[in-house]
């Protein structure tokens, strides 16, 4: 397969491990891969703190990991153990995404409601 091949089939395996991982009623897929900017964003204006810029470079350095053809064990080599780093890194990649866009979704939203200057009682 050559490498675009298998970056899209990696970025495949990211969108149905976050569909698997999001709570039913939750923000689709789109949504939360739609609040990612923002999120990084709002991150380095000093606006949202929930999240550090260490914490999304490490996010990240996964999704550059899951994507891309370099891998610390070869499935080639190893087979089936191979596929071992893929899927620790994948599984932690999507529940860290589905975490922190709900945390941040919900920072918005209340954000929002928020009128600045005015103290709602």
């Amino acid at each position: 397969m050559a490498a675009p091949a298998l970056r899209w089939a990696s970025l495949r395996r990211v969108g149905r491990a976050l569909q698997e991982v999001s709570r039913p009623g939750g923000p689709s897929v789109a949504t939360r891969l739609a609040a990612l900017p923002r999120m990084t964003k709002a991150v380095a204006k000093g606006e949202y703190s929930q999240v550090s810029p260490a914490h999304l470079a490490l996010v990240a350095a996964a999704a550059a990991y899951v994507a891309s053809p370099v891998d610390l064990l070869p499935e080639a080599l190893l087979g089936v153990i191979g596929f071992a780093d893929d899927a620790l890194v994948l599984s932690w990649l999507a529940t860290t995404l589905v975490e922190d866009t709900d945390a941040f979704l919900a920072w918005e939203q209340a954000r929002r409601s928020t009128i600045k200057g005015e103290r709602l009682r």
